[in-house]
């Protein structure tokens, strides 16, 4: 009977610590996948109200289980022009050029610091060849399938980006 205590003690212990273990690997992978921007706002540095930044962007972005993420941001129907895009060749309209400044680009290394609420993506690339390598910070919240992000450098003023699951 001892026997059977201590077996049925040992088997709730590792189910404990299962479930905690698991706890704590889904909060980790909360961010991982990929998700559609819902909005960016930008705060009025004098009233504190948030807007929608640059009449409305469209994007996504994407964070794997092994510390890789990226992301892509657009003006609002990026994709529907009546211009004909050439990759990698010397010669460019003046056109072509500028649409593809419409297109904001990165790639990054990133960890999250749970207690603080802040995710740090330590970019790799960047559409912006000043912003190789440049590390960032963005607070984080969680509100149901919504990912919200905002700025932490504030050079410009603050953005806060929200991001549905997709």
């Amino acid at each position: 009977m001892k026997n059977n205590h201590i077996i049925t003690l040992l088997i709730a212990s590792f189910t404990l610590i299962s479930c905690e273990m698991e706890i704590k690997k889904s909060q980790a992978n909360r961010f991982s996948g990929l998700w559609k921007l819902h909005i960016i706002e930008q705060q009025d540095s004098i009233s504190g109200n948030w807007k929608e930044y640059r009449d409305g962007l469209q994007g996504f972005i994407i964070y794997d289980n092994k510390d890789n993420m990226a992301v892509h941001l657009t003006s609002k129907g990026y994709q529907n022009i009546d211009i004909i895009f050439h990759d990698f060749i010397d010669t460019v309209s003046m056109d072509e050029l500028k649409h593809r400044t419409q297109s904001y680009v990165y790639f990054a290394k990133y960890t999250i610091d749970e207690e603080n609420k802040v995710v740090t993506h330590a970019r790799i690339s960047h559409s912006n060849p000043n912003m190789w390598n440049v590390t960032v910070k963005r607070s984080f919240e969680f509100k149901g399938d919504t990912l919200v992000l905002t700025t932490l450098e504030n050079k410009n003023s603050p953005l806060r980006v929200k991001w549905i699951m997709y």
